[in-house]
């Protein structure tokens, strides 16, 4: 058996986009490249007590032309990998190996739902970075990113989202709250309500069963969450083959 190749990651940006969650820029050591699928995922490794621990994280972004990659994660309490890794200092190293996971889009590249919650968010942040980094990519194909997360400050990357869809009339950006205020202006509720109204709002009539049966949805989050939305989709007439997923528990 191959023995999994280790690499050393060294810190070079981080900012923080909540009072918990962290956005992470890391170079690949050694390497002038360093290629992934976006929506893969990479396993972070460290030393607790004498015993080295691994903690899988996907990837952020989508492959950049030199060897980097970036993660998005909560800090969790008592969660030992979170607390190091929301820790870390520029110049800070961590090793890991990988890239791994299935959480990919599909070939051929058709019309696709992404819904996430969460840190959920960042395997669709690299599905969406590769795909409208090359107009040609995501040409003749409409996407929906339907995001959601109980209040506005959590939407992860949200100036990033609507500046895509600004520029890309494919690309719709579709955030919901669970509990927003009342000054919040877009959507609300839970984010297989909004699924469930994109899906009933495709054109109706002998063409309909061929647009639905010529979407793909990709869903990252929660259990619970991707549980309702699979549930849902399969109520709605989705094969189970047109339904891609990851859960973070």
């Amino acid at each position: 058996m191959t023995e999994r190749k280790i690499y050393t990651a060294r810190l070079k940006h981080a900012v923080w986009l909540s009072e918990q969650a962290r956005h992470l820029e890391f170079a690949v050591e050694g390497q002038q490249h360093f290629e992934f699928t976006p929506g893969q995922f990479l396993s972070l490794l460290a030393k607790k007590e004498g015993r080295e621990i691994t903690r899988a994280y996907s990837i952020a972004s989508a492959p950049y032309p030199n060897a980097q990659f970036d993660l998005c994660l909560n800090r969790v309490d008592d969660g030992f990998f979170s607390n190091l890794l929301c820790d870390l200092r520029e110049g800070d190293t961590v090793q890991f190996h990988g890239p791994h996971g299935m959480f990919t889009l599909r070939t051929p590249l058709r019309d696709a739902i992404f819904v996430c919650t969460g840190t959920g968010v960042a395997p669709i942040r690299g599905f969406v970075q590769w795909l409208f980094s090359n107009p040609q990519r995501a040409q003749g194909r409409e996407f929906w990113l339907v995001y959601g997360t109980r209040h506005e400050d959590a939407l992860y990357y949200r100036d990033y989202f609507e500046k895509v869809a600004a520029a890309n009339s494919n690309f719709h950006y579709v955030p919901t709250l669970s509990r927003g205020t009342n000054d919040w202006g877009g959507g609300r509720g839970y984010v297989q309500d909004h699924v469930r109204k994109i899906v009933e709002c495709l054109p109706t009539g002998s063409q309909n069963s061929e647009r639905q049966n010529d979407l793909d949805a990709y869903i990252c989050g929660l259990n619970a969450m991707v549980k309702a939305n699979r549930q849902l989709l399969k109520e709605l007439g989705f094969d189970k083959k047109q339904i891609v997923y990851e859960r973070y528990d």
